[in-house]
């Protein structure tokens, strides 16, 4: 046994000098150290000795384990310092070349253009709340007066979850909620993600931002309609604006129009921003109809609203520029940049 422990060690030391490498020095390592290697043989030979040599030559062999143990971890030192020191002379380190700009990070331009409506509208006197993304297809499409038979409903245009459950296609599914819980007057803006199965191309996605706001009170007119768009479109705009307004349907007002302002690049005289016609599109809008407000609990007799919605995104395209939807999602730096 002891000839076959010196056998081992004089091997090892052979190997070992021979190693010039992090690599081949583990290699040398799982060979005597590991499971299967020499050194693990001599345990399984110690049943074979006389009971009193036993203590004396397992205690070589554990020498010897621990020899080779720190012998690696000795040379493994060395080469370690050898490669650092080789790689460090092997690089070229121009001291004189200026540090890496660390940049700072900034909100999204979605996330800005969001806080910069909210902000004006809740000067104007509007509450802000928020509804589920996940919604019911009672809050989201039959409280607000759309029939059974509506497009809308149609898996083509809304992702459902289930039977009675869906994404939310747009923000004025809040109205039911709001004039449940709250008394007249109400006035109320939502805001948040939207999702519709459309086809994603430059001008349309299955998920945009949209604000949609609501008042709700006696005496409310459609003058009280086009005041609060102009007050907010100008804002916006930074400068005052001229409102057009085209006669369109919404289940949920009577009656319903389309809302333009005057083309904020080209005032009106037609550029490739408002497609030469001289007007952008903001907002859909109209009259809550007696329904809706029938459904929440309110008289029509006595309470009128308003209610409008326009996509965050194509705010953000009309005042920037920007002409293609799907560059707030690609998160490229290149264009987030410069909105920082």
């Amino acid at each position: 046994m002891k000839e076959k422990i010196q056998t081992i060690r004089e091997s090892f030391q052979g190997e070992i000098e021979g190693v010039t490498t992090s690599k081949s020095l583990e290699q040398v390592k799982v060979k005597y150290l590991g499971k299967k290697g020499p050194v693990q043989s001599l345990m399984l030979d110690l049943k074979d000795c006389l009971q009193e040599e036993r203590p004396l030559v397992g205690k070589m062999i554990n020498d010897l384990k621990e020899e080779i143990a720190e012998r690696i971890e000795s040379f493994s030192l060395t080469l370690t310092q050898k490669e650092q020191q080789a790689q460090i002379e092997g690089e070229y380190l121009d001291v004189t070349l200026p540090g890496r700009k660390r940049l700072l990070g900034g909100r999204h331009p979605i996330s800005q253009m969001i806080e910069e409506v909210l902000e004006i509208l809740i000067q104007m006197g509007f509450s802000v709340q928020s509804s589920p993304e996940i919604e019911s297809d009672y809050y989201n499409y039959g409280g607000l007066n759309y029939p059974e038979d509506h497009p809308a409903r149609d898996m083509q245009d809304t992702f459902y979850l289930g039977k009675e459950m869906l994404l939310r296609s747009h923000t004025t599914s809040i109205q039911q909620r709001i004039m449940e819980e709250c008394n007249p007057p109400i006035r109320v803006v939502s805001y948040g993600k939207c999702y519709r199965n459309e086809t994603i191309t430059a001008r349309s996605h299955v998920l945009f931002h949209q604000i949609d706001g609501f008042y709700v009170d006696k005496g409310v007119t459609f003058a009280d309609l086009l005041a609060i768009q102009k007050e907010l479109y100008s804002k916006i705009f930074n400068k005052k604006v001229e409102l057009r307004v085209r006669p369109s349907y919404f289940p949920f007002v009577e009656p319903g129009m389309e809302i333009d302002i005057r083309c904020t690049s080209c005032e009106g005289k037609g550029c490739r921003l408002c497609k030469t016609t001289g007007w952008l599109e903001v907002a859909g809008a109209g009259m809550v109809h007696p329904e809706v407000l029938k459904e929440g609990g309110l008289d029509p007799e006595v309470y009128a609203g308003l209610a409008w919605g326009g996509g965050i995104e194509r705010l953000f395209m009309l005042r920037h520029g920007v002409t293609d939807i799907r560059l707030f999602m690609d998160n490229d730096m290149r264009f987030l940049e410069q909105f920082r």
